[in-house]
C-alpha cells in the first residue's frame, strides 16, 4: 500500500511509519524539513510542504492509496493569542491546503485519515458520548469543527474521509502523561481539580492499531472516537498511575492552582468529556489495552 502522511515526525506519527514500513508498505512524508524526517524515520520518501502557505505538493499525493492527515500545532502549552491562531490555522489552513493538493492530483486518492480530537464534544460533565453526539462550543470544539469541516471537503473530489477523534494518547515519551510521570514519581502526584472530571484515554499501540484499521478498511467512513472503552474520572487515573509507579497518588492540585499555571490552557485538564468508542466495533476493531492498568503498565516498560 502506498501511504502519504502529515505530521509524520511527532509520537503518534513516528510509530504509525515504523508500523507501516514494518509491514513493507511505501511510505512518504510531508514535512517542513525532509532531511530531518529522513533521517529520522528511515526509508521514506519525503516532500517539503508549508502546510499554512501553500497546497500540498500534487506528486507527493497521486497515486496513493491513502493520505493520513497528522499535522497540528501543539495544544499543549499556555495558550497566548498568538497560540490560539496557531492551533486553529494549524489545522484549518493546514487542512484546507492538503485538500487542494488532493484536488491537484493527476490521480486521486481514494481515502482520506484526518485526525481530529476528543475536543471535539467540549465539556460535558458525566455524560457519555459518542460519535453521534454533537460539536461543543468552546474554543477547542471550534478548532475540531473547523480541522473536521476542511476535511469533509475531500469527500467532494471523491475521496473517503475517515475522522479520527483522539482522546489522551498514554506514551512516556510525550503527552499528557509525560508531563504527568515527574510529580507523581516525586510522590506529589494525585486528583486535580477535584478529581471527578473523565479522560478519554486510549494507549499508543491501540491508537495506532485504530489508524491501520481506517487506513485497511474498504468501507468506513465518517468519525470515529478513538478512545478505551472504559474512560476512567482523573481521580481514578492518578490512581491507576500511582499504582503502576508504585508511588502514592493523594496530594491534591486545586483548580486555581493548574489555572495560574496554564491559563486557559487549564480548561483541558479542568474540564473533561467521558468519550467513549462508539464505531469502533463497525472495523471489527478488539482493543489491545482496554484497561487502564494493562495501558500504562505498557507505556512505563
Amino acid at each position: 500500500m502506498k501511504v502519504t502522511l502529515t505530521g509524520a515526525t511527532g509520537r503518534i506519527g513516528g510509530t504509525l511509519v515504523a508500523a507501516l514500513l514494518e509491514r513493507g508498505d511505501e511510505v512518504t512524508v510531508l514535512t517542513r524539513s525532509p532531511e530531518k524526517a529522513r533521517e529520522k524515520l528511515g526509508d521514506v520518501q519525503a516532500f517539503a510542504w508549508d502546510l499554512k502557505t501553500q497546497p500540498a505538493p500534487a506528486e507527493a499525493l497521486t497515486g496513493r492509496d491513502v493520505v493520513v492527515h497528522l499535522a497540528g500545532e501543539d495544544v499543549g502549552q499556555r495558550w497566548t493569542d498568538a497560540v490560539k491562531r496557531e492551533i486553529l490555522e494549524s489545522r484549518e489552513l493546514g487542512t484546507r491546503n492538503l485538500v487542494a493538493g488532493i484536488a491537484a492530483a493527476e490521480v486521486k486518492p481514494p481515502l482520506l485519515v484526518s485526525a481530529s480530537a476528543s475536543g471535539y464534544y467540549g465539556p460535558r460533565g458525566d455524560e457519555q458520548v459518542d460519535e453521534k453526539e454533537p460539536a461543543g462550543t468552546d474554543f477547542l470544539a471550534e478548532v475540531c469543527v473547523a480541522w473536521e469541516r476542511e476535511a469533509e471537503k475531500a469527500a467532494e473530489l471523491g475521496t473517503r474521509v475517515i475522522r479520527v477523534r483522539t482522546g489522551i494518547v498514554l506514551d512516556e515519551e510525550g503527552g499528557a502523561l509525560s508531563k504527568m510521570l515527574t510529580p507523581f514519581k516525586l510522590g506529589a502526584g494525585g486528583p486535580i481539580a477535584g478529581g471527578k472530571q473523565y479522560m478519554p484515554w486510549i494507549s499508543l499501540d491501540d491508537e495506532v492499531g485504530l489508524l491501520l484499521a481506517a487506513i485497511d478498511s474498504e468501507t468506513f467512513s465518517g468519525p470515529i472516537n478513538a478512545s478505551a472503552p472504559t474512560p476512567v474520572t482523573n481521580k481514578e487515573f492518578g490512581k491507576a498511575l500511582g499504582r503502576a509507579l508504585h508511588r502514592p497518588a493523594v496530594a491534591p492540585t486545586p483548580g486555581f492552582a493548574i489555572k495560574a499555571m496554564f491559563g486557559e490552557m487549564s480548561t483541558i485538564v479542568i474540564n473533561g468529556v467521558r468519550m467513549v468508542p462508539g464505531r469502533a466495533p463497525e472495523l471489527g476493531y478488539e482493543f489491545r489495552h482496554a484497561n487502564l492498568d494493562d495501558a500504562l503498565s505498557a507505556a512505563l516498560a
